[in-house]
C-alpha cells in the first residue's frame, strides 16, 4: 500500500525540481524529504528520482505514479469534502491564497469575518501572485485563490477552476504631486508620453494592461522602472521621477507627495475574481468563504465610492 503522505511529497519533489525546495514549501529537512521518496520507492517497487543527473528528474515509473498521484489527491478532496458537508461548518478548513494588494484589504478583512462567523474552521491565508497560485490551486495546494485580470487582458479560461467575480476597480493614474498634468481631476493618458514609467517586471496581466492602455492613446510609454510591489512604484512616483497606472485597492492611504487622477477617456478596468475548484472537488466551507469575500468586497466598493 502506498503511503499518500508520500504520494504528496513526491509531487512536491516533482514540481520544485530539488529535495530542498520541496523540504523547504513542506516545512521538512531535506534528509527527511530524502528518506521518505526512498521509503516510497521501496513500496513501489521501483526507482522514482533519478538523482544522478545535475537537474533532479522523475524516471518514468516516477512520472506515471505522480499521474495517480493527482487522481489520488483529487477523490480524497472530494471525500473531505462530502465529511464535511455531513459535519456542516462544525470542522474543517479554508486554505487561501492571494496577491498582495487584495491579501490586505479585502482578504484580511474577509478572514476576520469569516472566523467570527465559524470559529471552528481553520483558516491559512498565504500570499502569491496568480502566475504562482492559480497552477497550485489546480494541483489543490488551496481552496481559494484571489487573482485577478484585466478587461484589455483577460483571464483564459480554466476547464477545473470556477470564478467567482468579486469586484471590478478602475485603474487610476498615480502621478508626482508637482507634475503638470497633476492640476485638474482627470488625465487623458496621451499627456503623459513623455514621461518615464514604471510597470511590472515581466509579461503579464499588470504589465500588458499599462503598456496596451498607452499604446491605446498612442505612444508607447517609456518604461524607465521595472517592479511588481505597488509599494515600490508608489515610491517611485512620489520621489517624482516615474508615473503609474494603479489599482482603487492599492489606495487605503494617502501619499502627500502622490497624485492619483481618473483617466479620461478609456481607463481600463481590473477584475478581482476569486477562484475555486469545481463544485464536486471543494466543501461547504470554502464556499462560505466564497459569500463572505463577495461580502466584503462590495463594501469596500462602497466605502471607496462614498
Amino acid at each position: 500500500m502506498l503511503d499518500v503522505k508520500r504520494l504528496r511529497i513526491l509531487r512536491e519533489v516533482a514540481q520544485q525540481g530539488s529535495f530542498s525546495a520541496a523540504a523547504d514549501t513542506l516545512h521538512l529537512t531535506q534528509s527527511a524529504v530524502s528518506q521518505q521518496i526512498a521509503a516510497l520507492e521501496r513500496e513501489a517497487g521501483a526507482t522514482l528520482v533519478d538523482r544522478n543527473r545535475g537537474n533532479l528528474r522523475l524516471t518514468d515509473p516516477g512520472e506515471a505514479l505522480l499521474g495517480h498521484t493527482e487522481a489520488v489527491i483529487a477523490r480524497l478532496d472530494e471525500a473531505e469534502r462530502e465529511l464535511q458537508e455531513i459535519a456542516g461548518l462544525r470542522s474543517g478548513r479554508v486554505r487561501m491564497v492571494s496577491f498582495p494588494t487584495a491579501g490586505a484589504t479585502i482578504a484580511v478583512k474577509a478572514v476576520t469575518a469569516f472566523s467570527k462567523r465559524h470559529p471552528e474552521i481553520a483558516l491559512e491565508l498565504t500570499e502569491a501572485e496568480p502566475e504562482i497560485s492559480i497552477p497550485e490551486l489546480r494541483a489543490g495546494d488551496h481552496d481559494i485563490a484571489l487573482a485577478y485580470d484585466y478587461d484589455q487582458v483577460p483571464m483564459d479560461e480554466e476547464r477545473d477552476v470556477e470564478r467567482h467575480l468579486l469586484l471590478e476597480e478602475r485603474m487610476q493614474i498615480a502621478l508626482p504631486a508637482g507634475h503638470p498634468a497633476a492640476k485638474g481631476r482627470s488625465v487623458n493618458l496621451a499627456d503623459l508620453s513623455e514621461a518615464s514609467w514604471t510597470v511590472g517586471t515581466c509579461a503579464g496581466t499588470c504589465r500588458d494592461s499599462a503598456v496596451l492602455a498607452c499604446r491605446r492613446a498612442g505612444f508607447t510609454p517609456n518604461i524607465g522602472f521595472e517592479s511588481d510591489d505597488y509599494q515600490v512604484h508608489i515610491s517611485l512616483v512620489s520621489a517624482g521621477i516615474a508615473v503609474s497606472l494603479v489599482p482603487e485597492l492599492l489606495l487605503s492611504t494617502n501619499h502627500p507627495d502622490v497624485k492619483v487622477l481618473e483617466i479620461s477617456p478609456g481607463a481600463p478596468t481590473r477584475r478581482v475574481w476569486a477562484l475555486t475548484r469545481r463544485a464536486e472537488a471543494r466543501g461547504p466551507a470554502t464556499d462560505a468563504m466564497v459569500e463572505v469575500l463577495k461580502s466584503e468586497s462590495k463594501r469596500f466598493v462602497r466605502s471607496r465610492r462614498a
